[in-house]
């Protein structure tokens, strides 16, 4: 082979080499999000799988709603509401301007409507009637959104209302947002709200000019997006267009959260960009729902011998496709737990490792409580035991 040949070999191989480095290097750059701030995470675990941002302080609009919302749904798991509960609208709720259903003073609607009207509508009047239904007032109501988020660990929100309309001090991050969205994802009944396309209200004083108001969901995807099944819009002159949106695809849910969006089209846009990658790149390993019934142990000196032990929550892994088999499970458990206990009592844990480092834990709980075995108790298993 003449030298010249054997030159242009040489070159041509090392041209190759790095062309195909650069293109490494161009594949491996995170891609942009255009907004102010951007996240998308996994509901189940809370891992984020992208950021842009995500603890900067910046007015929501009404993706302020996610909190009031989470507030609401609360107070009817613990039965301190319930959806047929009839709320006086007042003057104070009647007056928000923006979305709204148009409420007049002293008209009454019942919980479920006002959730509807919140949920499809992003309706502010709702908000507050809300509000004012759960805590007495507004402010009193707005202190519990701000005890919630601190609860929550949202260590970047003040809020100052309930729907998020301008006022000066309301701030929460992308990184907050989706923190409450995935509190809000945790209640069954409220997917029903979320994913509502078009519903219609009758709104308005009765025998006077009640009239039937179309509502259209503000999100979207839920039309748009397969698997969509929420969250919230918002939109104000200040915050731009903001997005907080999910959805479900083979038991994997994300959030993906838009803050500053330049139009609405590229809110949407780019919160299906960062789900798709998600779905794409990601699968979700089921390890257990919760009360998920994990093993059945001994009872020491109960009135029982024996109790059912549950997941306390679900529990799941997120991992890259192809690695699902990575995933290891440990279950913690005790032989035996001594009487008197009571229902929902930490008694062990399920612990997920993947690669050596810990992925995912759930605690294991009672399924119910039991009694301390008295003398009675004691000496009828005795009998039972002889009779044996």
């Amino acid at each position: 082979m003449k030298l010249k040949e054997s030159k242009i070999i040489v070159f041509s191989i090392c041209f190759l080499l790095v062309f195909s480095n650069c293109c490494l290097f161009v594949s491996a750059q995170e891609f942009d999000v255009n907004a102010r701030a951007a996240i998308l995470m996994d509901a189940s675990s809370g891992r984020i799988i992208y950021e842009k941002n995500i603890h900067d302080k910046l007015p929501p609009a009404s993706v302020t709603k996610v909190m009031t919302m989470v507030l609401t749904m609360e107070a009817i798991d613990k039965s301190a509401i319930s959806l047929d509960d009839k709320v006086l609208i007042s003057d104070r709720a009647s007056s928000m301007g923006g979305s709204q259903l148009y409420l007049e003073p002293g008209e009454e609607k019942t919980v479920d409507q006002l959730i509807k009207g919140i949920a499809v509508a992003s309706a502010n009047d709702a908000c507050v009637a809300l509000g004012e239904h759960i805590s007495g007032t507004e402010e009193m109501f707005v202190k519990k959104m701000n005890e919630k988020a601190k609860a929550l660990g949202m260590k970047d929100t003040q809020f100052m209302n309930t729907n998020g309309l301008p006022q000066e001090g309301h701030y929460t991050s992308a990184y907050d947002i989706s923190l409450m969205s995935k509190e809000l994802l945790k209640y069954p009944k409220i997917h029903e709200y979320l994913t509502i396309w078009m519903s219609t209200m009758k709104v308005g004083l009765k025998n006077k000019n009640q009239t039937n108001l179309q509502l259209t969901n503000t999100n979207k995807l839920i039309r748009t997006y397969p698997g969509a099944n929420g969250i919230k819009t918002g939109y104000t002159a200040e915050a731009k267009y903001c997005l907080s949106a999910s959805a479900t695809k083979n038991g994997l849910t994300l959030i993906a959260v838009i803050l500053g969006g330049p139009t609405s089209k590229i809110r949407f846009n780019e919160a299906k960009k960062l789900l798709n990658y998600g779905f794409a790149a990601y699968s979700s390993v089921q390890i257990a729902k919760k009360n998920q019934m994990i093993d059945e142990i001994m009872v020491e000196k109960g009135k029982e011998t024996k109790v059912n032990v549950v997941a306390k929550e679900n529990l799941s892994a997120l991992v890259k496709k192809g690695e699902e088999n990575k995933v290891q499970k440990e279950i913690i458990l005790p032989k035996s737990i001594k009487a008197p206990f009571k229902s929902n009592e930490k008694i062990g844990q399920i612990i997920l490792t993947k690669d050596g480092q810990e992925i995912g834990r759930v605690d294991i709980v009672t399924e119910k409580g039991i009694e301390a075995a008295n003398f009675v108790n004691i000496f009828s298993k005795l009998m039972k035991e002889i009779v044996q």
